[in-house]
């Protein structure tokens, strides 16, 4: 049993990502679902975005990251496009980690947006569509790869599509295909981390 804290995309903790918290909680792990927005969810991740940046990306990366502060250090971080933010920091930083899940966005490990190089003990898996114009366009992926080179644990799952918000059953985006290919590859690494 792995213990998880997950940290939901831009428009909020949405039905799609309690949902899918659940489905890893029927699994027998426990799974810790903040809500960085106090209950408000968007319609589309440019308004979601919009919010985040009236806030500040580092004020709302930090409130995750604190978060954690609340919990065990022996915990699975599990990001959603902007939560990985907290999720990779806290993957990266914090001592004690079992593992990093990254859904569609990865932060490189050198370079000026890096929390600094992937501790050799962390296994990661990074879930993305291979034409997300948000994954793939944004460079995203390019991040991801650098991970997969470098670090001993690391996978880079691929699926066929556009989508970003893929894995939330709650969004138009929703791949129910690519969702349960996702999900059992999830279950699979917490099984074994």
């Amino acid at each position: 049993m792995a213990e998880i804290l997950l940290f939901h995309h831009a428009q909020g903790l949405t039905p799609g990502v309690h949902t899918f918290a659940d489905e890893i909680r029927a699994a027998g792990h426990i799974v810790h679902t903040p809500d960085l927005f106090d209950g408000r969810t968007f319609h589309s991740i440019e308004e979601g975005l919009a919010s985040i940046g009236e806030i500040g990306f580092d004020t709302i990366r930090e409130h995750g990251v604190r978060l954690a502060d609340e919990l065990p250090p022996e915990l699975v971080y599990v990001g959603f496009s902007f939560g990985v933010l907290p999720a990779q920091k806290l993957a990266q930083t914090r001592p004690g980690a079992r593992g990093a899940l990254l859904f569609y966005s990865c932060l490189p490990i050198s370079g000026e947006w890096a929390f600094g190089p992937w501790p050799e003990s962390v296994p990661v898996q990074i879930h993305g569509m291979d034409n997300d114009p948000i994954f793939v366009g944004e460079g995203d992926i390019d991040a991801a790869r650098e991970i997969v080179a470098k670090v001993t644990d690391a996978e880079l799952f691929l699926y066929p599509g556009d989508q970003h918000y893929f894995a939330d059953s709650s969004l138009p985006t929703y791949d129910a295909d690519a969702t349960a290919l996702l999900t059992a590859r999830v279950l699979a690494f917490l099984g074994r981390v």
